[in-house]
Order: structure tokens, then C-alpha cells, then sequence
């Protein structure tokens, strides 16, 4: 064993020198530690703000900044007489009551209470059949069936309205084969079913692929316990895989009710042909843009998308409140 010195230490001169404190060494090693650690948290910030940065920009450019000058135009009202004068809710009172956008918060309220219960059926049935089918034939068929997402919402919307032509669309050919009159969609009686095809043809493949990629997620040793208790194919998926899937479910009906909601592109396409059938206040977005770039009417455009927004904000928060208290929607 090695004694432990304390105190002076001769050296060659005959003098002493003093050995340092155990605690002034270990404070002094903490302190270059904590210094080093710093340098380093402060070289990971830099770097990290560095990598978020032009995305910052960016976002507060074309978002940030461009909603907060829309909310503060819908403050404002523009007259030839009065000039710019500030109203602030003067524009959110005058849009609730105005008829043009009730009747087009209503026409798409109508329609997503249509539409996303058939989008639900159609994306569940086609991802349930292929979880079960490991061919090659379930990958193309995947891919074929998620195709019109990827397809730009203006060339389908061109594509549906071509399909529909009374006067050379191939579903009016069909039906002249047989002698008769084929259905016209873009009449102003179908033309909602019309529109619920078309949207639903472009975004099915979408919701199918988030909740087959759900279904994958699954314990596949839930199904072999289930097949050894007795459970036929049908008990399985009904009580194992649609009740696993309901985070899913609840997942692509929030995008499904913001996004029908919002209802625009595929209306305001096939305006020019659906011959009267869809006027300019048929979506409350379709009614902004013709206040924005018809009527110049910037503050009121800006006052509809606002109060669009908080329509939106108030059915999303209904429906999750609802299904928080109720833990699954499906039960």
C-alpha cells in the first residue's frame, strides 16, 4: 500500500512545494467540463438552426405572414364612398349572414356526410383485401389503386369532365350503343354525384394506403389465436382489424372533413362545363376566390376564408371531443 502525503513537498533548493487540493482539482476538471459541454450544445444549436433555417424563412414568407395580412384585411371594409375604414367583426357579422356562404357551408357539409362515409368504405374494403393477398398482382394493384392520388387535382378534374360529355364522352357512347340516353353528371340535379366520383375516385388510394400500412402494424399472432379459439375470417376482421385500425380511421376522417370542407378544385375545373350547374357561390371557397379576383372584394375575400376557417376549426373539435369521450367511435 502506498501512503497517502499530505502537506509540503521537499524539493531539490530545500524548499517545499505545496500539493494541490484534492477539492479546488476536482472543482477545476467540473468546471472545464462543463465548459466543453457548452461549447458543444452551443455548436449543435448553431448547426440545427442552420438546417431549420431557410425552412423558417420560407414558412413565415408564404404562411405566417400572409395569414396574419388576411387576418388584419378582414378587419377593414373598402367603399368608393367611405374609402378604407376599420370595421373589425363588421365582415365576420356580415358573412354568417350572408346567403351565399351559409348555402355553401351548408352544400359542403351535405356533401362531406356523404362523401366520407363512401371514402372510408371504399379505402377500408380495398386495404382489407390486400392485407390478405401476398401476390404480386396486391403490390400492382396497390399501386394502380393509389395512382389518381398522385395524378394533379386539375387534369383528373379535366379528365371526369371529359368522361361525363354528353356530346363525346365514351359513358354517353356506351349508353347510345344500347339505344338510350346516358346520365348527365354535370346537370345541376347530378351534378353532386358527379362530384362525390370524382373526389372519390381522388383520394381513396390515399386513405387505403395509410390504413394498409396500419394493417401491416398488426400482431399477425392475434389472428393465429383468434383462428385457434374458433374465429372465422369474417370475426377477424370485424372484431380484430377494424377495431385495431380506429386510430387510423379517426386519422384519415379529420383529413377527409378538412378537406371537403375546403371543397375547390374540382368544382371550380368543371365550372366551365357543367353549363350553369355549379355558380360562383357554390363552395365558400369557390365564393372567396370570385369576391378576391372577380369583384376585387380583398377584405370580404379575406373575412369568408376566415370565417371558413373557424367552421372548420369548430366540426374538427366536435368530433374529437366526441370521440376523446367516447374512446372509439366505433363502439
Amino acid at each position: 500500500m502506498t501512503a497517502s502525503t499530505s502537506g509540503p513537498v521537499p524539493t531539490k533548493g530545500g524548499g517545499s512545494t505545496p500539493l494541490p487540493d484534492d477539492g479546488m482539482t476536482a472543482s477545476t476538471t467540473g468546471d472545464v467540463q462543463t465548459t466543453k459541454r457548452r461549447r458543444t450544445n452551443s455548436r449543435q444549436n448553431v448547426a440545427g438552426w442552420l438546417f431549420v433555417g431557410p425552412f423558417g424563412i420560407v414558412f413565415l414568407a408564404l404562411l405566417v405572414l400572409p395569414i396574419g395580412y388576411a387576418l388584419y384585411m378582414s378587419l377593414f371594409q373598402k367603399s368608393l364612398i367611405f374609402g378604407t375604414r376599420f370595421v373589425f367583426l363588421g365582415n365576420y357579422l356580415k358573412a354568417f349572414s350572408d346567403p351565399s356562404f351559409l348555402g355553401g357551408v351548408w352544400f359542403v357539409l351535405r356533401f362531406s356526410v356523404v362523401l366520407i362515409p363512401v371514402q372510408m368504405a371504399v379505402s377500408l374494403a380495398i386495404a382489407l383485401i390486400l392485407d390478405t393477398v401476398t401476390s404480386k398482382f396486391a403490390r400492382f394493384s396497390r399501386l394502380m389503386i393509389f395512382l389518381p392520388y398522385a395524378i394533379p387535382t386539375v387534369i383528373g378534374a379535366l379528365m371526369w369532365g371529359f368522361l361525363y360529355s354528353r356530346n363525346f364522352g365514351p359513358i354517353a357512347d356506351v349508353f347510345g350503343a344500347f339505344g338510350a340516353s346516358g346520365p348527365d353528371f354535370l346537370s345541376s340535379n347530378l351534378i353532386f354525384y358527379g362530384l362525390l366520383n370524382v373526389v372519390t375516385w381522388q383520394w381513396a388510394g390515399y386513405y387505403m394506403i395509410i390504413l394498409y400500412a396500419a394493417l401491416q402494424g398488426i400482431d399477425p399472432t392475434l389472428y393465429e389465436a383468434a383462428r385457434i379459439d374458433g374465429a372465422s375470417t369474417w370475426q377477424i376482421i370485424v372484431r380484430i382489424k377494424i377495431r385495431l385500425l380506429t386510430p387510423a380511421l379517426v386519422l384519415i376522417l379529420v383529413f377527409a372533413l378538412i378537406g371537403t370542407l375546403q371543397f375547390f378544385n374540382e368544382p371550380k375545373i368543371l365550372q366551365q362545363l357543367a353549363a350553369g350547374a355549379i355558380p360562383d357561390d357554390f363552395t365558400p371557397n369557390m365564393y372567396a376566390y370570385q369576391q378576391a379576383f372577380t369583384l376585387a372584394n380583398n377584405n370580404y375575400s379575406s373575412t369568408i376564408s376566415f370565417a371558413l376557417g373557424a367552421v372548420v376549426f369548430v366540426c374538427v373539435y366536435i368530433f374529437m371531443f366526441v370521440t376523446r369521450k367516447r374512446g372509439n367511435f366505433l363502439s
